[in-house]
Formats: structure tokens, sequence, C-alpha cells
């Protein structure tokens, strides 16, 4: 005997999502960010998160693959920040005073406690031993000296940099104040002195 099909549609099984997954992210970004890759256990996530560990894996994978998103996001925040400063026309001098602004806004986002940068205060460290990690640093340090480079290019042929200025040489300079920014900032430098910091560095690059 052939059993009839049923002409109802087949029920799903499982419960449905009842998360957010990007702010599942974020919070897990926010952990890593207080306490590091290594320093993060999964139960932590798991309790700020709000998800169970198999539903973590199901979402994100394991452990490092979540980082490797939180980190992947991180980057695409901080390039936003910079090309949004430099999408308006303004002088050089506000354009890179703005960026750093905004640098010093994501540093000082915790809940009353300066975090300085996601990139620096957890992925250094962990690059040593972790190729993908490595060479994400890598990719993202680079885009922020061709972007640094790109607007000095810029400012060399609208006359605000001497033509003999060297775009490459001061795009480094301007990434490496971000770091030291960032740096100073987890180590509890006050905002205002890192503000102050920012200036100095935007009248040597301007000259």
């Amino acid at each position: 005997m052939v059993q009839k099909k049923s002409d109802a549609a087949p029920k799903r099984r499982g419960r449905p999502r009842a998360y957010d997954p990007q702010a599942a992210l974020q919070r897990a970004t926010d952990s890593f960010w207080k306490t590091g890759y290594a320093g993060t256990s999964l139960d932590e996530i798991s309790a700020a998160t709000g998800m169970n560990r198999p539903s973590l894996y199901a979402a994100f994978g394991d452990k490092r693959a979540l980082y490797l998103e939180a980190l992947a996001q991180y980057w695409q925040l901080a390039f936003s920040a910079m090309r949004e400063a430099f999408a308006e026309d303004l002088p050089l001098k506000e354009a890179l005073t703005r960026v750093y602004e905004g640098a010093l806004s994501i540093y000082f986002s915790g809940d009353g406690r300066p975090r300085g940068c996601f990139v620096i205060g957890t992925a250094v460290i962990e690059a040593v031993d972790d190729l993908d990690i490595r060479n994400s640093l890598g990719a993202g340090f680079r885009t922020f000296d061709t972007d640094f480079e790109t607007r000095f290019r810029t400012a060399i042929e609208q006359g605000e940099l001497k033509r003999d200025a060297d775009p490459a040489a001061l795009a480094l300079l301007a990434t490496a104040t971000m770091h030291t920014i960032a740096i100073r900032a987890r180590a509890g430098s006050p905002r205002a002195d890192l503000t102050e910091l920012a200036r100095k560095a935007v009248g040597v690059i301007c000259g």
C-alpha cells in the first residue's frame, strides 16, 4: 500500500533564531576588547551574547572564527571613520584633525573607561603565532597608509603641502600617530592630552 503524501507543508524543526547576529557580534567584540583574545573564554562570550555554545558555533563558528569576524568588522569601522573625514572638502589640517577625533571617539567608547584601539589591544599579540591575524594587521595598516598617502598627494597638488613633500613618509607618520594615541589611551592618558598630541602631530605633518 502506497502512503499518500500530505499536501501540507512540512513543519520546520527547531526554534527560530531569537537573537540579533549583529548585536551578538558587537557584544563578543566588547568582550575581546576588554580582556583580549586569549583572555576571553567561550563561557564569557556566551554570557555576554546570551547565546549558548551550540548557537555560537552555528552562527559564527569557533572562537577564532568569531574573533576574526570581529576584527574584520572593526577594520571596516576604522576605515569608514577615516574616509568620512577625508570625503568632505576640508583643508588638510582640519581633515586630519577630524580623523584623529574620530579615532579618539572609538578609543574612548568604553563604559567609562578608555579602551584604546581594538586592533592594537587584541590583535598585535596574537599576530606572532596566527598567520591570518598577522595578514589582517598588515592589510589594515597598508590601507591606512594608502588612504593617508592619497590625501597627502592631493594636498601637494592643491598647494597645501610643499612640492617636495614625501607623501609616503608623511603617511607613515600619520599612521604611527594614530597607533601612539591608541596605546596611550589604553594606558590611561586623558583624552585632552591625546587631543593635544594629535594637534601637534598635525602641525608637524602640515609643516
